[in-house]
């Protein structure tokens, strides 16, 4: 199914109207005159539209080149289009400060020459022609040419005849001719042995799956997403490929497609867009994967555009009025029953994985979304930055970063949140691990109080919060649904326990000013897991301090109002007889964290914004 969707994909957005051809970046154009009179070398090179404080690099120009399978190993020249070690036996500044051996060099540029004189002799095409006059110049030392200034080790040239001006000379028609003719010798080799998975048509010798750039962890060079590099991985005596037969017409569509979607601005195929790039369909979840989505109608486009900066909610000013209201939990009408898809996948060396292949409709998917962020809204104690409000959501980033240590976004489990991000479009439970990772953050870092960390609070307790209540939801459990503030009417043991923890705190605070081990430093841990063994203590010790505050005249009527909030809460409880409950459950421990969370929002409110919640 994801191939098939990949290859309809191709044809939907004509990424293959030209199959012989497809679009790369050509940083230098080398130009060349009648006789092979060399002309000059030009860059293609623009500076983008800067985003952010982040200065803009100067990118290169996109053209239609020959369509190439990509180099594995040993040395394989590209038709009329390749790097300079190839096109003119030079190499750029090496990194590493190891030049390749002059011998290696010269023989690339003998395979590439060679590609020219075999479509010179078949075509007699000028302009061939002239390149090939060129570099025969530059082989016998006739010529010297010098790399441009800035030229990268894998910076494209190719060759402009004079004469066509702007022209490509691979684009010229005899040249075009000769390489689809080459093209359709490579296809026909083999005979028809195999059937194509994805086309049905039949397939002569199966060849390797185009690799993938810009899947995140894999090489620089690229992944392929159907590969067989083991014995494990065979069956029936066939070997590599022939386990999976896909034509070739149908693995580079697939390929095209799928590095379209992970691309962050795909050029546009349309010769009329020409200089424009496709609509963004991919957002990073973690470190190493990716999720790429479409549609399977072009009516979808309105909410495809929207849907990245739905889910990462880091940047408002680009989702419409009619989407922002997915974030406040009202559903946006949507009459489309648009196939929807979502891959979600990661890069290794050499191979792709996939963690996740992602099934329903546009309108199915948006009615999710708006649960998705309704189980997710949460009272928030981060202040807003100064001179700017709070995002309308937690970033997606901020969710699931919350769950790793500080500064460590990166040690997130790929699963998790990949099965978070599935939840969140099918609208099943997230995953359950979450409850436990957040509660061990909590503790971990429970006593920091810095923006960034009341940042993680606010993000764990909106995660606490929907794992609960979906959990509540798909299966039989003793706890109510939480709200997104604070509720008064909660009576699970580990809710009010949370809230009289928040009590405690603060009433700490008002009595001591400045302490050096709060009451959470030392206890949050223990008492949100075994309550018997601290909440007795604790609570005498916050007699303590209420008489303390009661004597002082600025905090007497804090201090009065608190000891009563105190008494209320542990109300519940046998207090005089240690009536705390030993223990708590997973899912009880989660309610505490949310109790003290909802407890300590509303503790800071002022009066009249307590008086409207409480109404």
């Amino acid at each position: 199914m994801i191939l098939h969707a990949l290859y309809r994909l191709a044809s939907q957005e004509g990424l293959m109207s030209d199959p012989d051809y497809e679009l790369k970046p050509v940083a230098w154009l080398v130009r060349v005159d009648k006789g092979g009179r060399f002309l000059g070398i030009e860059g293609t090179h623009h500076l983008p539209e800067a985003k952010g404080r982040q200065k803009p690099r100067p990118i290169a120009k996109v053209f239609p080149v020959p369509r190439q399978p990509a180099r594995t190993s040993g040395d394989r020249a590209f038709f009329l289009c390749d790097k300079a070690e190839y096109v003119l036996g030079l190499e750029p500044a090496s990194p590493d400060g190891k030049p390749r051996p002059k011998s290696k060099l010269a023989a690339r540029s003998l395979l590439f020459r060679d590609q020219v004189k075999q479509c010179l002799d078949a075509t007699g095409d000028e302009g061939v022609r002239a390149v090939s006059a060129l570099l025969e110049a530059v082989s016998d030392g006739k010529l010297k040419i010098t790399l441009p200034e800035g030229c990268a080790a894998n910076d494209l040239f190719a060759f402009i005849y004079a004469p066509d001006k702007d022209r490509l000379i691979h684009e010229r028609e005899k040249v075009r001719t000769y390489w689809k003719a080459q093209r359709q010798l490579e296809a026909n080799v083999g005979g028809a042995e195999y059937r194509c998975l994805v086309t049905g048509e039949s397939v002569g010798a199966v060849g390797n799956f185009p690799l993938l750039k810009r899947i995140p962890g894999g090489t620089s060079s690229g992944v392929a997403l159907v590969s067989f590099n083991s014995r494990a991985f065979e069956s029936h005596g066939w070997s590599g490929n022939d386990n999976a037969p896909i034509s070739r017409e149908a693995a580079e569509a697939c390929a095209t497609a799928l590095n379209r979607l992970a691309h962050p601005a795909f050029p546009d195929p349309r010769p009329a867009n020409r200089g424009q790039t496709l609509s963004r369909r991919n957002f990073v979840i973690s470190g190493d994967t990716i999720v790429c989505f479409w549609a399977s109608d072009k009516r979808a486009d309105s909410f495809l555009d929207q849907f990245p900066f739905l889910m990462l909610g880091d940047d408002p000013g680009k989702v419409g009025d009619l989407y922002r209201s997915v974030w406040k939990g009202k559903p946006v009408k949507l009459d489309d029953s648009s196939a929807f898809y979502a891959l979600t996948i990661s890069g290794t060396q050499g191979r792709a994985i996939v963690r996740d292949w992602f099934e329903s409709s546009v309108a199915e998917v948006a009615n999710n979304l708006t649960q998705h962020f309704t189980d997710l809204a949460i009272a928030r104690n981060t202040p807003p930055p100064k001179g700017q409000e709070l995002l309308p959501v937690i970033p997606l980033r901020a969710l699931l970063g919350s769950l790793a240590p500080f500064g460590k976004s990166d040690q997130i489990p790929d699963a998790m949140a990949t099965q978070f991000t599935h939840a969140a479009l099918r609208g099943t439970p997230y995953p359950f691990a979450i409850l436990q990772r957040a509660i061990e953050r909590t503790r971990a870092e429970i006593g920091k109080n810095d923006w960034a960390d009341l940042e993680r609070r606010d993000a764990r307790a909106a995660l606490l919060k929907a794992v609960l209540n979906r959990r509540y939801r798909h299966s039989p459990a003793d706890f109510k649904e939480v709200t997104a503030m604070l509720d008064s009417t909660n009576t699970n043991p580990g809710y009010l326990l949370g809230r009289l923890m928040a009590v405690l705190e603060r009433l700490q605070q008002v009595a001591i000013n400045d302490v050096n081990a709060s009451v959470i430093d030392r206890y949050f841990g223990s008492a949100s897991a075994t309550p018997k063994a601290v909440f007795t203590r604790l609570l005498k010790n916050a007699r303590h301090h209420a008489r303390k505050a009661k004597d002082d005249e600025r905090t007497a009527g804090t201090a009065r109002w608190l000891d009563g909030l105190i008494d209320d809460i542990a109300a519940a409880f046998d207090a005089k007889h240690n009536g705390f409950p030993a223990y708590l459950v997973l899912e009880q421990q989660g309610l505490f964290v949310l109790g003290y969370h909802h407890q300590r929002h509303w503790l800071w409110l002022s009066k009249e914004e307590r008086e409207r919640h409480a109404a």
